[in-house]
């Protein structure tokens, strides 16, 4: 039971990692710059980094979830029969 802890986390935060890395590279496609104040490049970092760890997350929040959900479908059935 400990290990399945284990193996969940290592799948939480390796799926983080990967849809906050597609976030990012997805988010490369928009030039925010030119929406922002000139001069203001560091902020501007700043802010993809912010959207794209929000997006991310969110992303990979509801994969996870539906993944347990998924998951956990066959005890539905279990418990029917």
């Amino acid at each position: 039971m400990i290990s399945g802890f284990g193996q969940q986390a290592i799948i939480s935060i390796l799926s983080h990692l990967a849809f906050i890395a597609i976030t990012f590279w997805a988010l490369q496609a928009f030039h925010i710059e030119k929406l922002l104040k000139p001069n203001r490049v560091f902020q501007a970092r700043v802010l993809i980094i912010l959207i794209t760890i929000a997006i991310g997350s969110a992303v990979s929040n509801f994969f996870l979830d539906y993944l347990t959900w998924a998951q956990q479908l066959p005890m539905l059935f279990q418990m029917i029969l």
